[in-house]
């Protein structure tokens, strides 16, 4: 399956969750804003999702910062260790000399994404917002784990913006709230959404 996780404010931003430099593209100043929300609890949960992955594949963006952080962090993180030790799939039309071990670069997400899908139990999408958006338009999204923060950004990079198709989804697991107001929401693609309901009649 192809897994899609995303930190998210309640408007939708994605940029940057983990510290202030890390994706300054378009001004966004405002980078860190995971940081108030972590806890024991969301740690452990994210910490055990990604060590059910066989896969990375990413956007060349999330790519490259995930690849100047991650090989520098050893064996005492077990997120590092996961993802330094899998193989890591990364989209992109320029990249030809990847800096990470065991990356291989993608350039035709339709055809190439669906072989992964064939040669991985499960695929793990991180960020990477404009690949996203091209995955679901190639009907290639099996699950959505969103980890919804309480707070408004205003700015900054958001996912299902312009080009996004309609899909709808279905809960697979019930909410999992964390001590300091995050959620966890997972949800598998059903199909496309139901539309032209008038909510004002009565139900038959």
């Amino acid at each position: 399956i192809i897994q899609v996780d995303l930190f998210t404010t309640l408007d939708g931003v994605y940029q940057a969750p983990g510290g202030p430099g890390e994706d300054r593209e378009g001004g966004f100043a405002l980078g860190g804003w995971q940081g108030a929300y972590v806890d024991d609890e969301s740690g452990e949960a994210i910490g055990a999702d990604v060590q059910r992955l066989d896969a990375l594949l990413l956007g060349r963006r999330t790519y490259d910062i995930f690849a100047g952080y991650w090989p520098g962090h050893g064996d005492d993180d077990p997120i590092a260790t996961k993802f330094n030790a899998v193989p890591k799939f990364v989209v992109s039309r320029t990249l030809t000399d990847p800096s990470w071990e065991a990356t291989t670069v993608l350039r035709d997400v339709a055809a190439e994404v669906r072989a992964l899908k064939d040669r991985f139990g499960e695929v793990h999408v991180f960020g990477s917002g404009e690949l996203v958006t091209t995955l679901l338009r190639e009907d290639l999204v099996d699950r959505l784990r969103l980890i919804l923060y309480p707070l408004i950004l205003g700015s900054g990079k958001r996912i299902f913006g312009a080009g996004t198709v309609p899909a709808a989804f279905t809960l697979v697991k019930p909410p999992q709230a964390f001590p300091k107001g995050a959620i966890s929401l997972v949800y598998e693609r059903t199909g496309e959404p139901v539309t032209g309901v008038d909510v004002s009649q009565p139900s038959q």
